[in-house]
């Protein structure tokens, strides 16, 4: 698709969505979102720059291999674990730690979980998408 409106709006949409991807992601814990949304999103905003501007470009923003986001985010997902093994308490129990900072509070392993399924949604939604784009342009 060659629209010039369209590959100008992504570039600050991308911006826009991400934003609003990290806002789903932190949001989570106590509302509706999480993780699993804010890595879907984020999926989206890169599928819409690739949409305007083409596979490569969106693979040159991304920065990153999809799988290896993915990767990253499993290892972080079983990182949030181990705080609770190690501490003696039942697995996957909540560990939290205050900062003393009024504006950040308490930051503890659900976070770090979530952390972790963002970057492993994204990367596994990104790697299919990527995978089909790739497959649509060998027909």
């Amino acid at each position: 698709m060659n629209s010039v409106i369209l590959a100008t709006a992504s570039r600050y949409l991308l911006t826009l969505i991400l934003m609003f991807s990290v806002f789903m992601l932190l949001r989570g814990h106590n509302e509706p979102g999480g993780g699993f949304v804010g890595g879907l999103v984020a999926a989206a905003a890169f599928a819409l720059y690739f949409i305007a501007n083409g596979l490569d470009a969106a693979r040159s923003i991304l920065r990153i291999e999809p799988l290896r986001a993915a990767v990253l985010g499993l290892l972080l997902s079983l990182l949030s674990t181990l705080p609770s093994l190690v501490s003696g308490k039942p697995f996957m129990t909540a560990l939290w730690i205050d900062t003393g900072i009024e504006a950040i509070g308490k930051v503890g392993t659900p976070l770090l979980f979530d952390v972790g399924v963002y970057f492993l949604v994204l990367g596994i939604t990104l790697t299919i998408i990527f995978a089909l784009a790739e497959e649509e342009c060998r027909v």
